[in-house]
């Protein structure tokens, strides 16, 4: 059993929480977080103890961090664990400025850092993934990612997030780097407020289209808004040279109805925490690995990548502009 700590005891530190407490190899030794309240709340129920970060960093018998604070600690806070011996779990994203995150090089580069990306562990888009890779379908060529959120967050949310670009499409800059297997070399963006007036007076867009483009020339073009009308749409097709595999969205359940008005399926999976719970479990399969010594499978550096894409997508969303990487 590998003792952890868990920094954060919010809505993601939840998540992870059960899913350390509940791991064969992990013992969720230690929560911490500043509010009280919910340091207790969250410790009580998995029989762990509320104590600082420098409690943690000090205490040899820690061998892991879980890092699912604010976002503007998550850098500050994996260098503060990395240099005390620690394998960290890091929420995404790294940072929300490149040039800081870029500046951590000297610590976290080639370090037991990992950043959840968590739809990598998607099995869906795993199993895209692995059709990609046998090369049965030929040379992935091209990638359509769909990521619609079923309703906005709201404004203070909108207000802390880093913006659309940072907070929510970074997972398919991620993704696109993934599957593509080749880095961007140039990004252009659209975006609007056609949603939600506030987030626009915020500085902010509800919708954008994303294009990416490799220096070979595969493209990928990625949807988003904080607004389907009709669920948590997430889905995934990839265009290669003998063929296309795509990864649907998955529903609440298998059941359709035939009537004379057509068939009717069953309603999107309409949260985040319900269509990936599968994925931040594996993510914690994942870091009891690299507690055990196995390296991580998504890096210091893949951070750095997807949050590259985002600033160049916020910049080229505000110039019109393409960005040149």
């Amino acid at each position: 059993m590998h003792k952890v700590a868990l920094i954060g005891a919010g809505r993601i530190g939840r998540i992870h929480a059960r899913n350390a407490a509940l791991h064969p190899r992990i013992d969720l030794s230690a929560v911490v977080d500043p509010v009280d309240a919910a340091a207790q709340s969250l410790a009580g129920e998995w029989n762990s103890r509320v104590t600082t970060l420098d409690d943690v960093l000090a205490d040899a018998s820690i061998s892991g961090v879980i890092v699912a604070s604010s976002t503007d600690t998550h850098l500050e806070y994996s260098i503060r664990a990395v240099r005390a011996g620690k394998a960290v779990f890091c929420e995404k994203p790294i940072d929300q400025d490149l040039q800081r995150a870029r500046s951590a090089a000297g610590d976290l580069a080639g370090s037991r850092l990992f950043l959840a990306f968590n739809r990598r562990f998607d099995p869906n888009f795993q199993a895209l993934k692995a059709r990609l890779d046998d090369g049965g379908i030929g040379v992935v060529e091209s990638l359509q990612i769909t990521s619609n959120d079923p309703a906005p967050p709201p404004p203070s949310y909108v207000a802390v997030s880093g913006g659309l670009f940072k907070d929510m499409a970074i997972h398919d800059f991620d993704m696109a780097r993934w599957l593509l297997g080749e880095e961007v070399a140039e990004v252009w963006a659209a975006g609007s407020c056609l949603v939600d007036p506030e987030i626009g007076r915020l500085g902010d867009v509800d919708t954008a289209r994303t294009v990416l483009k490799t220096a070979s020339g595969k493209l990928c073009v990625i949807s988003n808004t904080r607004r389907s009308g009709y669920g948590y749409d997430q889905r995934i097709e990839a265009y290669a040279s003998g063929g296309m595999v795509r990864a649907d969205n998955v529903l609440e359940s298998t059941v359709q109805v035939f009537g004379e008005d057509g068939a009717r399926a069953d309603r999107l999976q309409n949260f985040f925490l319900d269509r990936y719970a599968e994925a931040y479990r594996r993510e914690m399969d994942h870091f009891a690995d690299m507690l055990d010594g196995a390296a991580p499978r998504v890096g210091y550096a893949d951070g750095v990548a997807a949050l590259a894409l985002a600033e160049a997508a916020t910049l080229s969303a505000k110039t019109g502009e393409v960005v040149r990487l």
